[in-house]
């Protein structure tokens, strides 16, 4: 099986994408597809759940409700009984102060205060009795007629309960449908490199697969020939492969996309990378890192094939210095070409490329 380093670029860049906007239940590019093409799926059944949790609430309410109704008649049947015998004590209070015969002046004062107190007691409870039950159950009513009221709404309005229930995870799962519908290039585009790295991961492992290879250069490094000044690369496959350096970049593009003007050109993207590529590998210090073994005929140069690999739509073209393959065309033309190094030197090659994209930044001379 192919030697594989690094993730691939799009699902990086659309993992990257959805952590920036706080979204971190997909585990895998698959997750986030399912999540996707099922989306009415996923959001029917959110309604069916909230509509088992409003069923639920509702039972519980009415079991509820009935023990609440059961604790309110005997807390009131106490406050009755209690108030009713405090009635009956200040009762038997009065009758009793009223047969006693007081002495002296000091205690007919005395006697007649207390018989005043009694009166005002007994009067006081005998008109607040039916205020006082309440007062004593008040807080339980209180309960109740809130539990009641949501009852009543549910029994009454049950869409509209499930509706304000689930209203939060509806907003969160539209949310989430409408980031990834605008990633969906991104999308795309680890669907079509998932696809490649699973064909290539098929090769022997003579073969090293560098996913999302990428350097940046300072100071630039200046093309003649474009007259251009490079001061990054990017490629979405590189493989080192004993015949070679094969550099692969992924399209998964309909054929709109193929017409499109606004897309920017794979062919000049991958002719800088190669430009770029060629000069890393072919200096006097790659050649005393890499120690190739030596031809009669002189130094052995590695050489880089330019691929773009379309696993939807094939333009009908072709292009000068780079080759347009289909998937199922790749792995054929991968071996047809017959090894030029030996293992140890593959190795090197491999290793040295990802050192380079280790480094991330190169400094150039």
């Amino acid at each position: 099986m192919c030697r594989t380093y690094n993730m691939i670029g799009s699902l990086t860049t659309l993992k990257a994408h959805l952590n920036d906007r706080n979204i971190h239940d997909f585990k895998s590019l698959k997750e986030v597809i399912d999540f996707q093409n099922s989306y009415t799926t996923y959001r029917q059944n959110l309604i069916a759940n909230h509509e088992n949790l409003i069923e639920q609430e509702k039972k519980i309410l009415k079991d509820e409700l009935l023990q609440l109704d059961s604790t309110i008649e005997i807390q009131k049947n106490h406050s009755e009984q209690r108030l009713t015998n405090e009635i009956e004590r200040l009762k038997q209070l009065l009758n009793y102060a009223t047969e006693i015969r007081p002495s002296n002046l000091f205690q007919k004062l005395k006697s007649i205060f207390r018989l005043w107190y009694f009166k005002w007691q007994l009067s006081y409870k005998e008109r607040n009795f039916d205020l006082e039950v309440l007062k004593s159950i008040n807080n339980l009513v209180s309960i109740r007629q809130v539990k009641d009221r949501r009852y009543q709404f549910i029994a009454l309005q049950f869409n509209s309960a499930v509706e304000q229930s689930a209203q939060k995870d509806l907003s969160e799962i539209e949310r989430k449908k409408s980031v990834i519908d605008k990633l969906s290039s991104f999308i795309y585009g680890a669907l079509g490199e998932q696809k490649v790295v699973r064909t290539l991961n098929t090769l022997s492992d003579e073969f090293f697969l560098i996913n999302d290879f990428a350097v940046s250069f300072c100071p630039a490094i200046y093309n003649r020939q474009e007259n251009d000044y490079i001061k990054s690369i990017q490629i979405d496959h590189l493989l080192v492969a004993p015949s070679g350096i094969f550099l692969i970049e992924t399209k998964n593009w309909s054929e709109k996309s193929l017409e499109s003007l606004s897309l920017r050109s794979p062919v000049q993207q991958i002719k800088r990378t190669s430009y770029v590529l060629f000069k890393l590998l072919n200096n006097a210090m790659s050649n005393f890192q890499l120690r190739l073994e030596k031809h009669h005929w002189g130094d052995k140069k590695i050489a880089i094939k330019n691929l773009i690999v379309f696993t939807n739509t094939k333009p009908k073209e072709e292009f000068q210095y780079v080759k347009i393959l289909t998937l199922k065309e790749l792995l054929g033309y991968i071996n047809y070409f017959k090894p030029t190094f030996s293992s140890m030197e593959t190795q090197r090659i491999a290793d040295f490329l990802i050192r380079l994209n280790d480094q991330k930044t190169i400094v150039t001379k």
